[in-house]
This record gives structure tokens, C-alpha cells and sequence, in this order.
């Protein structure tokens, strides 16, 4: 009998501290992991918004190069003129 009164004040006091310490030791890298991943998805989505123009690069190289073409007439036209 004695013998299970000393297996549970071994167990209260030397295996549960034990256990919650290094319990501690993976849960609190979890949780930063865990912060690290929020920041990153919240930045992504952030990204994402800025992202919103890219369909339109094609329309816009179109537009400046009818407008560079334009440029091109007026000065040639501007020439002939002088």
C-alpha cells in the first residue's frame, strides 16, 4: 500500500510537470506557426487585390503602341511641314 501512496506523489508531482513542460515546449512553436500562417494568407490576400489590373497589361500595351504610331505620323507630318 505504501508503495502506490509513493507511485502517486511521484506521478502528481514529477510525471505531470514533466509532461506539461514539455507539452508547453511543442504547443507554443504551434501557435507561432499557426500566427505565421494568418500573416501569410492575410498578405496573400492582400497580394491578391493588387493582382486585380494584370488582365488589362495586354489592352494597355495595344493603347500605347496605336498611340506610339500616332506620335510617329504627327512628328513626320510636323517635318514635312517645316
Amino acid at each position: 500500500m505504501a508503495w502506490w501512496w509513493i507511485g502517486n506523489i511521484l506521478l502528481l508531482f514529477v510525471v505531470i510537470p514533466v509532461v506539461i513542460l514539455l507539452l508547453n515546449r511543442v504547443i507554443r512553436p504551434a501557435f507561432e506557426v499557426k500566427a505565421y500562417a494568418d500573416d501569410v494568407l492575410d498578405n496573400g490576400v492582400k497580394l491578391t487585390g493588387t493582382l486585380d489590373a494584370v488582365p488589362r497589361l495586354g489592352k494597355t500595351r495595344e493603347l500605347t503602341g496605336v498611340a506610339r504610331q500616332n506620335v510617329a505620323r504627327y512628328g513626320s507630318a510636323l517635318e514635312r511641314l517645316l
